[in-house]
């Protein structure tokens, strides 16, 4: 085996880990996988001569890529997602699948974070990496880089925005309504729907930019069975400004939040958050429970 071969096989010892820490900072397949290349080319020019700890060395590589890429996007305002790599298309069954590994919610979440929020909370909670070691990458003391993690650990659990959050309780029973909403939604259960409802549920939406209401259970129903045959796939359970609610996210993607206001075991209102200004100002977090 010459030295490239074993260079190579090396790499791909590690290419699986590497591709995990890439989509969890940014969220998408493709951009994981340039990522992931990227730092494939950078080993290749510089060996792996005077390098201890290969693994070490090509996460901070694929960290410091991704933190670039997070930097440029926040400056830039782009959503991401939106833009063919250059290296190939978006295969959504593909990002469907990855996203639904990671956890929607988490990847939304992650989103509202600073890009070296991100990166600490990534590296040290889903990746175990030392603080010592990823104190350099976003130029940090290792203490500041644990101050980063734990204000985004406190925004992943719904904790950074202060608001306060319902009880764990009161959240076990809105979860039961919702998923009992979301269940009769996908399997197009009309009677199921209305069983969740008030018999005057106001249901508010700001799609295309100007807010509408309904009223009434039965048109409620409708149109909740007409939004799921589109969006049911993507739809998961969250927490949105401290409420269990639920957020559709193609492939992690934030398009639209469903916050829900409940009596007892009826659902009384729903709102419909679409409006990017509106998405940003919730406070969204993994739901636990």
């Amino acid at each position: 085996m010459n030295d490239n071969e074993w260079l190579a096989r090396r790499f791909e010892e590690q290419r699986g880990q590497l591709r995990g820490v890439a989509y969890r900072m940014l969220g998408s397949g493709a951009e994981a996988d340039d990522a992931v290349q990227e730092a494939w080319l950078r080993l290749n020019r510089t060996g792996a001569d005077g390098i201890d700890n290969l693994g070490g060395w090509l996460t901070t590589v694929v960290s410091r890529i991704c933190l670039d890429q997070l930097q440029a996007r926040r400056v830039r305002r782009e959503q991401p997602l939106e833009e063919v790599p250059a290296l190939g298309v978006v295969d959504p069954e593909r990002e469907a699948l990855l996203a639904d590994s990671v956890g929607v919610a988490l990847l939304v979440v992650l989103e509202t974070l600073t890009p070296a929020e991100r990166l600490t909370f990534v590296l040290h909670d889903l990746f175990a990496v030392p603080f010592e070691e990823i104190a350099p990458i976003v130029d940090r003391t290792p203490v500041a880089a644990r101050q980063l993690a734990s204000r985004a650990r406190r925004r992943v659990q719904g904790q950074g925005q202060g608001r306060a959050s319902v009880s764990e309780v009161d959240q076990v029973a809105q979860r039961e309504v919702i998923e009992a909403f979301l269940a009769a939604a996908r399997n197009g259960d009309f009677e199921a729907l209305v069983a969740v409802l008030d018999p005057d549920v106001v249901v508010r939406s700001d799609l295309g930019g100007v807010t509408r209401a309904i009223r009434g259970a039965a048109s409620a129903a409708n149109g909740a069975l007409a939004a799921a045959a589109a969006s049911a796939p993507s739809a998961h359970l969250a927490l949105v400004n401290g409420a269990v609610g639920f957020v559709v996210a193609p492939s992690g993607r934030l398009e639209r939040a469903i916050c829900f206001t409940i009596d007892g075991r009826t659902i009384r209102e729903i709102d419909i958050v679409t409006d990017p200004a509106r998405l940003d100002q919730l406070d969204l977090a993994v739901l636990t429970v």
